[in-house]
């Protein structure tokens, strides 16, 4: 058996993989997941206005177990590098900037569709 890689997953990760992207089915086993409750939020929400209540509410408390604390440390840079990104001419969500620094710090990838972060240091890129 091999070793289990874990994976920050993004809001965009979560939303393709409920939709059944075929560039996503990789990620749908073989990995320990990481979010945070933002994630969870924003998830909830696409859900809520796409699918229902009921939709919304079963994924949320689903995937409330891969969920991992933000550190005043990963708010401090998530900020620095939202910053960053903007001064570059790219405005990135405070969520995204969390899952990224957060990813960084658990020294684990960020699985994201999201165009600003293709290209970027510890991303796994899948549209």
């Amino acid at each position: 058996m091999g070793n289990i890689r874990t994976i920050f997953f993004d809001t965009y990760a979560f939303y393709e993989l409920i939709a059944e992207n075929v560039n996503y089915r990789p990620y749908a086993k073989g990995f320990s997941i990481v979010t945070t409750k933002l994630n969870l939020m924003e998830l909830h929400y696409g859900l809520l206005v796409k699918y229902g209540k009921e939709v919304a509410d079963t994924y949320y408390y689903e995937l409330l177990k891969f969920v991992v604390s933000i550190s005043d440390e990963v708010i401090i840079e998530a900020n620095e590098f939202r910053a960053s990104m903007k001064r570059k001419g790219l405005s990135l969500s405070y969520i995204d900037c969390i899952g990224y620094m957060l990813a960084k710090s658990l020294n684990t990838k960020f699985l994201t569709g999201d165009k600003e972060f293709a290209g970027l240091g510890n991303v796994e890129y899948a549209k």
